[in-house]
């Protein structure tokens, strides 16, 4: 379903919240001609969901609102990025990947990057302790997901001797004023050489040339859950959490209803972090002994 342009995606069987589907990459701009589109459509919808972008950080509308928050690199020079927002560490790896021999550029979208993402995609089955969701896709099914935004997004390559070990896509908002991390990833057996530093930094060189103010990595924090590897990650490459506002328009009377109770949260928002931590461990633990077997 489109609305003024824009996909929209409904989640929930119970309560239908809907955003928009490329959300963190596109944006509501006008928020009440959606909403009368919303309401005119057909679909079963109880919530709509949708967040501010920066660098507004103080809340713009009336509706309902919660705080949610994004990690966010603000973006001046490579310069500023290198010498004052990361530490000796971080540092140290960019230049552990120049000196492995990485090499790391803008890159066309053609057959042989899509080649080589779909190379990485199919080295192992699990990442971080989850399914990785792109592993056994056939190549035309790399192309033609790797292919949205094309007119606003930026491919970065990580390569040795001439073979993509990693990669980053950036996708910049209508407003330039955000380019969002749609995916970064290299290859397991590559990760001494220090790839995805190596496509950071280049990501910052590439969004301060075309004066772009923020790179935007998901989510600081979700929930409750505790810093793991990926949030150190992101803090040591100078990531940081700022708050935005995000809004909950109620477009049923079970959507109120629900608002009102905090069920648009989900189930996990609702458990103590402890209880999380143990089905988080659990789940990477019945994932490892799937892929041993």
């Amino acid at each position: 379903m489109q609305i003024c342009g824009k996909d929209i995606a409904v989640q929930g069987r119970l309560l239908r919240i809907a955003c928009l589907a490329a959300e963190g990459f596109e944006f509501v701009d006008d928020p009440e001609a959606t909403l009368m589109q919303l309401r005119a459509s057909r679909a079963r919808i109880d919530l709509f969901t949708f967040m501010q972008r920066l660098p507004q950080t103080s809340p713009m509308f009336s509706y309902a609102m919660e705080q949610d928050n994004v990690a966010a690199l603000p973006i001046s020079s490579f310069e500023n990025w290198w010498s004052r927002q990361i530490d000796g560490k971080t540092r140290n790896m960019v230049r552990r990947a120049e000196k492995k021999g990485v090499v790391v550029r803008e890159a066309a979208f053609d057959d042989a990057l899509v080649s080589g993402i779909w190379n990485i995609y199919n080295e192992c089955p699990v990442r971080q302790g989850r399914r990785f969701p792109h592993y056994g896709k056939d190549l035309e099914a790399v192309r033609k997901m790797s292919a949205t935004f094309l007119d606003c997004s930026i491919f970065i390559g990580a390569f040795l001797a001439d073979e993509l070990i990693g990669f980053i896509k950036l996708t910049i908002d209508e407003a330039k004023s955000q380019a969002a991390v749609m995916h970064i990833i290299s290859r397991v057996d590559q990760r001494d050489k220090a790839p995805t530093n190596a496509l950071l930094a280049q990501a910052v060189r590439s969004c301060a040339k075309r004066a772009v103010p923020y790179i935007v990595y998901s989510k600081f924090s979700y929930g409750k859950k505790q810093s793991d590897s990926l949030a150190q990650f992101k803090e040591h490459n100078g990531f940081q959490r700022i708050d935005i506002p995000r809004y909950y328009v109620p477009l049923t009377r079970i959507g109120s209803f629900a608002l009102r109770l905090g069920l648009h949260q989900g189930l996990a928002y609702h458990l103590p972090e402890p209880v999380l931590a143990k089905l988080r461990l659990y789940r990477a633990m019945a994932l490892g002994e799937g892929r041993n077997s």
